[in-house]
């Protein structure tokens, strides 16, 4: 006896559109994981995502008042398959897009921070070619230059800049406010700036190529 899972042609195409959507979803899932564990090259799993977010997006709308949840459709059907739920609902672009996306974030930041560290730097060396050698002076300005050159992920944690800053700022913080740099000190301290500016451009274009 045949049993029939629609009764008329609307019907019909709504089952062959749910039937659709649990395909897309479960090739998208075998998709993720293809390109997890390399399986694929990441041009290719671009390529097919592409086409696998373009068909779901074509067909969620068509679904729109069928199926409001695709969350709860793919529970319905017990379908585990959260990456292509994150990547299809979630995300909406492939992987290799994302993390594109994210290393020009990335290089966005880290170009304002290392435009930071060149400021604070050329404040520091200015504020003392101009006597300003009060330790209520001094100090804020190096402790602006320590902080951005740690927001610098590129720089090592040894970076000569940060623990010559990192000395000094605990050699003025014993001082009193009014206190100022001799001229010997005022002098050594302009001449650590100014070699740890050196080595701080010299070591750009290696960290970050």
């Amino acid at each position: 006896m045949e049993v029939k899972l629609w009764n008329d042609k609307r019907e019909r195409e709504m089952y062959e559109n749910f039937a659709e959507l649990y395909a897309i979803i479960k090739a998208t899932e075998k998709l993720e994981k293809a390109y997890v564990r390399d399986i694929i090259s990441s041009s290719e799993y671009e390529t097919e995502c592409q086409k696998l977010i373009a068909h779901f997006k074509t067909l969620a709308f068509t679904l729109k008042d069928t199926v409001p949840s695709i969350e709860r459709f793919a529970d319905t059907y017990k379908m585990d398959c959260p990456a292509a739920i994150n990547r299809l609902v979630t995300s909406g672009v492939p992987a290799t897009v994302e993390h594109r996306a994210a290393a020009a974030t990335s290089a966005t930041n880290s170009a304002a921070i290392v435009a930071e560290c060149v400021q604070n730097f050329i404040t520091a060396m200015d504020s003392l070619k101009l006597n300003m050698v009060a330790v209520d002076q001094v100090h804020p300005l190096l402790s602006d230059l320590f902080a951005s050159l740690n927001k610098l992920g590129i720089l090592p944690p040894d970076f000569e800049g940060k623990m010559k800053m990192k000395e000094w700022i605990s050699r003025l913080s014993k001082m009193g406010a009014a206190d100022e740099l001799t001229e010997q000190q005022a002098r050594q301290l302009h001449f650590d700036l100014e070699s740890s500016y050196n080595s701080f451009m010299a070591a750009l274009p290696s960290a970050c190529t």
